[in-house]
This record gives structure tokens, C-alpha cells and sequence, in this order.
């Protein structure tokens, strides 16, 4: 579905998240004009085939925005865009006279998203996906967290954050700007871990029987009978008077994964064997 059909967006961000959010808002409809400094993308030096997937379909171009005939060549597509994806620290875009204010002049009905660190005042603290994740609790040492989190989901909040201001733009004809800190995506990440659902021993932090994994004769598997007419049928599928972790692991224990997968599925109950990352 194409449902951004028509809006121009151009984006100076490279890494992540600011490709990842581009990519969501091309796969809307949205026509995606992606610029890097003349080096490229560091992202395509380490992972290449996932650089081609979130490029794909954008206009890539290369330009030193911090030459004239760069700054030139940036402003002219930005004359006719409907929103610029930025990804560099605030003293950084002020200097290529890409703030917020300096946008504004040249581009009045421009709306700007700015997707930094942490927010003001902290703008400028340096900062990477693991840095967010470790100021809010959600590393466990020494492992290394699976996936990028505060990076995807902040480049989610980074698209929500963007169709609100052309939302707000199309009312009233005049361009706005936001930021997006991936500090603040890692800190909603990190709410229910605050609250107390997740810590070690709380409701979905291994203290509810039903809510848990289970190591399977072969690979291990994850269960999330959380509401009760999931958790009675389970019970009454094991003949169970109660849930408990003993009486779960035992009867688990006695099948693969891949089998429990299978059985769970055909009486609709939320049972799967755990994929482990490729080495």
C-alpha cells in the first residue's frame, strides 16, 4: 500500500537508524532521496547486503555538503521536499546550515526531523546503541544485546515523529521540526523493566510459570500462555491441576522443540522452539 504516495523526503543520515526509518517511509510510498558524504555509508562496509535492501529504490547520491557545489546540490533538492531526515550532532548541522532555524529561512514549508543521542541539553554527548541500553538497564554483561534495539525502535519513532509533522504541516502550510533521541526510544524500551514486569523473578521476568522457556530434549522453547484461557488449556492439555516450573519442565523435557511447536500449534496455544542466532 502506498499511502505516502507523492511525499519527497531526502535524508543526510547514514548508519542507523536514520536509513532504517528512510527505508519505512519508501516502503509507504514515500520517494526517498538518500545523500552520503563522499566515503558512502559506513553501514555498507559492515553489511553490505542489508545497506543494498534499506537503498534499495532511493536516489543514493554522494555530495560533501561541506563544499559549495555540495550545499548547492543539498538545498536544490531540498527546495522541493517535503521532509529532511538528519542524523549528525546539532553543532554539526548548524554549520552545513541545516538547523532548524536556517531551514526555516530558506525552506519555510520544509519540515525536519532530527535524530540525535540524547536530548537537549545533552545533545552533543556521544552515544551508540549500546551506550543507550547500558544507561537504562537493559544489558546483561557480558552477552552483547541480539539486535540494535534503541536503533530500530527508535528509527520507528523516528517515522511516527515524521508523519505527525507533515500532518501538522498540511494544515496550516508551515514546516516544523522535532528530534528523536535514541536515548529517550531506549528509555521507553526500558519501561517495563521500571515497572517491574521484566525484572528477574517479576511477572514476565521468569515469575509466572506460564510466561517462561523451557529447555526441550533438543533446543528449547518459549511460552507465553499469559492470558488465562491459555493457561487453562495448557494445564488441561498436561492434565495439570496447576501450572507450576517443575511440572512444565519435566513434561517438556521429554520432546524436541520442534515438536512442541508443532503440538502447540495445532491447539492454538503461543508455544515456539527458540531460533539461536547463526554463529
Amino acid at each position: 500500500m502506498k499511502l505516502l504516495d507523492g511525499l519527497r523526503v531526502v535524508s543526510t543520515a547514514v548508519n542507523l537508524p536514520g536509513p532504517a526509518a528512510c527505508a519505512r517511509l519508501r516502503d509507504l510510498g514515500a520517494r526517498v532521496a538518500k545523500v552520503e558524504p563522499p566515503g558512502g555509508d559506513p553501514l555498507e562496509g559492515f553489511a553490505p547486503a542489508w545497506y543494498r535492501r534499506l537503498s534499495d529504490g532511493m536516489d543514493v547520491r554522494r555530495l560533501d555538503l561541506k563544499g559549495e557545489q555540495g550545499a548547492r546540490d543539498l538545498d536544490a533538492l531540498l527546495a522541493a521536499a517535503d521532509l529532511l531526515v538528519t542524523a549528525q550532532r546539532a553543532s554539526a548541522l548548524a554549520r552545513l546550515r541545516l538547523d532548524a532555524r536556517s531551514l526555516a529561512e530558506r525552506h519555510p514549508r520544509l519540515c525536519s526531523l532530527a535524530i540525535t543521542g540524547h536530548a537537549p541539553p545533552h545533545e552533543e554527548k556521544a552515544g551508540h546503541d549500546l551506550t543507550y541500553l547500558a544507561a537504562h538497564g537493559l544489558l546483561a554483561p557480558p552477552a552483547l544485546p541480539a539486535t540494535l534495539f534503541a536503533d530500530m525502535a527508535g528509527a520507528e519513532r523516528a517515522v511516527s515523529t515524521a508523519l505527525a509533522l507533515i500532518h501538522a504541516r498540511d494544515r496550516d502550510g508551515r514546516g516544523r521540526s522535532a528530534t528523536v533521541p535514541l536515548d529517550d526510544a531506549a528509555a521507553f524500551l526500558a519501561q517495563p523493566l521500571a515497572e517491574g514486569l521484566t525484572r528477574r523473578g517479576g511477572p514476565l521476568g521468569g515469575g509466572l510459570a506460564a510466561y517462561n522457556l523451557y529447555e526441550a530434549r533438543e533446543g528449547w522453547i518459549a511460552v507465553a500462555a499469559l492470558e488465562p484461557h491459555f493457561a487453562r488449556r495448557l494445564a488441561e492439555a498436561f492434565g495439570l491441576q496447576e501450572l507450576t516450573r517443575d511440572a512444565l519442565a519435566a513434561r517438556f523435557a521429554a520432546q524436541s522443540a520442534a515438536h512442541w511447536e508443532r503440538w502447540a500449534l495445532e491447539r492454538d496455544l503461543p508455544i515456539v522452539a527458540v531460533r539461536l542466532p547463526s554463529p
